[in-house]
């Protein structure tokens, strides 16, 4: 059998950090960056004789996710204590929620080349982080910085079977949490980190196969190759009839592989029992229905809207409302143009380009509503698509008014056909050669002709008409 014979089973255990500015139990401030071990007190240092106090901005973040995310929110819940040694948690135990978790049986839809797929949400709870562990020359160091700070765990179902639904999911939910403003899901500050189990089977079984834990990936170009490697690893292991151990293995960035760091046959039991110093959270309608109200349009309906007014297809409105900002750029553009439909082309396919997913001011530097203008001149045929993607970049990267840019700089579309059909006549006057070659039937030659009147006019001359005057000459 080959590896097409074969799926992978994927859930996700997505940790995101909650957009607060002090800790889940202390008042310690959670601001990314701080020198090593100066956001630490007694508390989220779990020193004798400290009480935890629960943040109720945690609670809230928590509750509008697990709304945002068509959760049940539970109206009672604990916490509870999950023993574990922790090298990087002073206390060598971590509150979190294990059988009450605050939110449950939610889902979200991801596109796919199928269509529209929904995606379970087993679970959301609330749980402290850990430290961080910095390894050199010398040793081991600690930094007690992050120990504490707040992050929810989005449990999904196992309902993912790609590494590029995987991404579509991890997407999906990073644009909702951002759009509803509960965590700044930095992936490069550790603000949205997955573990990822995979198994693999047969195509048309229904057994799962023994999973793997691939731990804390943060990036979608990580989460997709971690994937793929180990799909391809467990599919030959099977294929060689060796067994697929219940292990969690790490993911190499630089190699592509993944190597395994422990195993979890034998994995003792967490021990998880009630949280004593903590009273249990118990939530009212009134509080549920309020924090409802806070939750702004969410990436579906935006898409739904998108659209219903702007004519556009499923596609381009979810590439569109993957980014929130570029999203908003739209919105504004999109009132100073008569072509939706090409502005939106336009931004899906250049503003990546310009900025990454970091990159992306997440305040207005630039005018988005000049994006409108150039759409409009390459809907009028008054400016080619070339020097449409162009502006695009020079709008943001430059602050430049296309209007006037395009006029200082002489840039509008040579539509004149007099103009456009002499310049063809030279072209084919001076490649006698490739007139031949496209007489004998070789259509790359008119492209090479179409190159040369297009370099011979700086790339203004309109395509299609130097394409449909070429045709025509070198048919008589």
């Amino acid at each position: 059998m080959s590896i097409a014979d074969y799926e992978s089973v994927i859930g996700l255990e997505v940790h995101v950090e909650l957009k607060t500015k002090t800790k889940i139990f202390c008042g310690c401030s959670t601001k990314f960056g701080a020198e090593p071990n100066t956001q630490c007190c007694p508390v989220c240092m779990g020193m004798p004789g400290t009480l935890p106090v629960l943040n109720k901005e945690v609670v809230r973040l928590a509750v509008k996710a697990g709304l945002a995310l068509n959760c049940i929110i539970e109206k009672n819940s604990k916490h509870d204590r999950k023993n574990y040694f922790y090298p990087d948690l002073p206390k060598a135990y971590q509150i979190s929620q294990y059988d009450k978790p605050l939110c449950s049986k939610g889902f979200i839809n991801i596109e796919t080349e199928n269509g529209t797929k929904p995606i379970g949400i087993t679970r959301i709870h609330i749980e402290e982080d850990a430290g961080k562990l910095i390894h050199n020359e010398n040793g081991t160091l600690i930094d007690c910085n992050r120990c504490g700070v707040p992050l929810i765990e989005i449990v999904s179902e196992p309902d993912l079977r790609t590494a590029e639904e995987t991404v579509a999911y991890v997407q999906k939910l990073k644009n909702i949490l951002e759009c509803a403003e509960i965590s700044d899901c930095k992936m490069n500050e550790g603000s949205l980190r997955c573990d990822i189990n995979l198994s693999v089977r047969k195509k048309g079984e229904t057994e799962f196969g023994t999973r793997t834990e691939m731990k804390n990936l943060n990036s979608f170009k990580f989460i997709k190759k971690a994937i793929e490697f180990e799909f391809a690893r467990q599919v030959e292991a099977v294929e060689k009839g060796e067994k697929i151990l219940r292990e969690t293995r790490r993911f190499d960035e630089v190699c592509g592989k993944t190597f395994s760091m422990r195993s979890k046959e034998d994995a003792a039991d967490y021990r998880f029992f009630r949280e004593p110093d903590l009273p249990r959270i118990e939530l009212s309608d009134s509080f549920i229905n309020e924090i409802k109200t806070e939750i702004p349009e969410l990436p579906d309906e935006k898409k739904a809207r998108f659209m219903k007014d702007f004519g556009l297809n499923g596609y381009d409105a979810e590439m569109l409302i993957s980014n929130r900002v570029i999203a908003d750029f739209y919105e504004k553009a999109v009132n100073k143009t008569e072509f939706p439909k090409i502005l939106a082309n336009l931004m899906i396919s250049e503003l990546p380009k310009i900025f990454t997913d970091e990159q992306i001011p997440k305040t207005e530097p630039i005018n988005s509503e000049f994006y409108g203008e150039v759409a409009d001149y390459l809907g009028k045929n008054e400016i080619t698509s070339g020097t449409a993607k162009m502006l695009m970049q020079k709008i943001a990267t430059d602050g430049i008014i296309p209007h006037i840019y395009i006029d200082e700089n002489n840039l509008r579309q040579i539509n004149d056909e007099e103009t456009i059909k002499k310049l063809c006549l030279t072209e084919i006057e001076n490649e006698p050669k490739s007139v031949a070659d496209y007489k004998k039937g070789k259509t790359t030659a008119l492209k090479a002709l179409m190159g040369k009147v297009m370099r011979a006019t700086s790339g203004k001359a309109n395509p299609n008409l130097v394409q449909e005057i070429l045709e025509e000459l070198l048919a008589l």
